[in-house]
């Protein structure tokens, strides 16, 4: 690529043709302010904050959507670029209705570190969209109208990134809004993708955080329990929390990417007032065994649905309920991590601990906003019970934190609780795209062995499965079988793969990008390069661990027996799913 200098503030830098101004200056620690830019589409140039000025023009220019030229000489802080820079940010005020008390990304927010950082008026122009309505999708996503700018990102989340193509603009001018398409046929599936390209959180999880404050502040009172647990009007907390957060919540506390903070999120959650704190890489570890059980089930019976496809991730299974629910039975019917670990709980751990399943609420920490919706999908019930209670998202956890003055920074860590806080290495993979099919890979190859086990080739690491392309495919090897693998990573990849299902055995997809380390929840911004450092994390920590491989958590073993002894398969491990005409 063909390289020559520019000046930015009168200093030369090294640039390559086919840069755009702001990508220089951010790879040179160069600040310039934007709000609607995002690596992940086209730059659009739509919100005209990051304006900077070149010599020799008459106008400013945007910088995310104007190319560099050789000797191009550019100011991003002259007085003529704070006079349009700052009007235009004024301007955007009167577009984005304040609710910054109750916004959970108050402590993230660029607009209000844009006017602390240029001394702006927010309430310069009179506010011109106090009366649009707020979309709320299930108990998932929703986008109020009354703070969005307008940039369009969430629609290239939905179109160009998913395919999805659920949002839309509607109107010219001052009367442009992005409205849902529920009537011409779209559906949403709550992957929340629109939630983390949104700059100002008009798109965002519909939030839980207020209703787990309510029950943390209740604790307080410290009503005893009846057994003598520690407890909140007769009722015990518990956390867990998943395989993703620990790699992605220290980024909002500035940690580098890729920080695994696991055991400062137990202690700060202890801090909050849980009363018990799980790891969800347990459950992880007890849905592959459940998954790699049934794959081997199909691959060995003649006229079993093929391929399997995993469904750990609920945006895909909202998708094939929604669009392709001829792929139902493909579907393994074994719950998520998450649905597994909180049965658990409420079955196994609550009889042990002496304590009425209803009395336990439950709190599950998720990078992803479709698993608010899965939490309350009536097959999960077991019983009268739902496993869980109340979903967070990674930045709603962040943000209570935050609330509570806890700093993950330096809180002193302290382990999970036990026994549900022990896990593999394979586990840890479930936080990123290609994780679920490596960890089941290996336990199933391990069981397909038979009592021969120890002396297959004992293959730990399945490189076939890794990276953030696309479609992955390969064929592997599993104690003589030759298993067809696709991995979708990203929604918007599914088409070519659906079209070829004959040339599969076995697909993992994951409706974001990058999987659960790229999910709608997490913390914003979420780009390639960031997701790159995320998963290479998890693959770190799978690495290090002393078991690597499902089968060899021996308490999962251990609880599996009880399970199977007290003949609640059916209702711990496994569920169904049903064709859906919209959300």
């Amino acid at each position: 690529m063909k390289k020559f200098n520019i000046k930015i503030n009168g200093k030369k830098y090294s640039a390559e043709l086919g840069e755009t101004i702001l990508v220089v200056a951010r790879k040179n620690k160069i600040d310039i302010p934007a709000l609607c830019y995002h690596p992940d589409f086209p730059a659009k140039g739509n919100c005209r904050v990051c304006v900077v000025e070149i010599k020799g023009a008459k106008k400013l220019v945007p910088a995310c959507a104007t190319f560099v030229s050789p000797d191009m000489e550019i100011f991003t802080d002259s007085e003529k670029v704070k006079k349009e820079r700052n009007m235009n940010l004024e301007l955007i005020f009167a577009e984005h209705i304040e609710k910054c008390p109750d916004c959970v990304w108050r402590f993230e927010c660029p607009l209000l570190d844009y006017v602390k950082r240029y001394n702006l008026k927010m309430t310069r122009f009179r506010d011109r969209k106090g009366e649009r309505k707020t979309y709320k999708f299930q108990n998932a996503v929703e986008i109020d109208g009354s703070q969005c700018i307008d940039c369009g990102n969430c629609i290239d989340a939905c179109a160009l990134q998913q395919d999805i193509n659920f949002l839309k603009f509607k109107g010219k001018g001052y009367q442009q809004e992005v409205v849902p398409r529920q009537k011409e046929g779209f559906k949403c599936i709550l992957c929340g993708q629109c939630a983390l390209h949104c700059p100002v959180s008009a798109a965002q999880e519909q939030v839980q955080v207020d209703k787990v404050e309510k029950i943390l502040k209740a604790k307080k009172k410290n009503t005893p329990h009846p057994d003598g647990h520690p407890s909140r009007e007769g009722k015990i907390l518990v956390a867990q929390f998943a395989p993703s957060v620990r790699v992605t919540i220290g980024e909002d506390f500035g940690m580098p990417y890729g920080k695994d903070t696991a055991d400062k999120i137990t202690a700060s959650l202890k801090k909050l007032g849980f009363d018990y704190v799980f790891d969800i890489n347990f459950g992880a570890d007890l849905t592959t065994i459940v998954e790699a059980n049934e794959l081997l089930e199909r691959v060995g019976k003649k006229g079993s649905k093929m391929p399997m496809f995993t469904s750990c991730c609920p945006g895909w299974v909202n998708y094939v309920e929604l669009y392709h629910p001829e792929l139902i039975p493909n579907l393994t019917t074994s719950r998520s991590p998450h649905i597994h670990l909180a049965g658990i709980v409420k079955t196994y751990w609550a009889k042990k601990m002496k304590i009425k399943p209803e009395d336990i609420e439950l709190v599950s920490i998720m990078p992803c906003t479709a698993k608010k919706y899965e939490a309350i999908r009536p097959e999960m019930k077991i019983g009268k019970n739902f496993p869980i209670d109340y979903v967070l998202t990674t930045r709603e956890l962040s943000f209570l934190f935050k609330k509570n003055n806890l700093d993950l920074k330096t809180i002193k860590p302290q382990k999970a609780d036990n026994p549900m806080g022990e896990y593999s290495g394979a586990a840890s993979l479930f936080g990123g795209s290609g994780g679920v099919m490596e960890s089941a890979l290996r336990t199933a190859a391990y069981f397909a062995c038979g009592p021969k086990a120890k002396l297959c080739s004992g293959k730990i690491d399945y490189n076939e499965t890794r990276g953030l392309a696309g479609i992955k495919e390969a064929v592997v090897d599993i104690a003589g079988t030759k298993l067809r693998i696709a991995i979708v990573n990203g929604i918007g990849n599914i088409n070519p793969v659906i079209a070829n299902l004959k040339n599969y055995d076995y697909i993992e997809v994951m409706a974001c990008p990058g999987g659960c380390i790229g999910g709608g929840g997490q913390p914003i911004p979420t780009t390639d390069e960031i997701r790159q450092k995320r998963i290479q994390a998890l693959y770190e920590i799978d690495f290090k661990n002393k078991i690597r491989k499902s089968y060899e958590n021996k308490g999962v073993i251990e609880i599996l027996d009880w399970v199977n002894k007290n003949k609640l398969e059916s209702k711990v491990l496994h569920t169904k799913y049903n064709k859906k005409r919209t959300q």
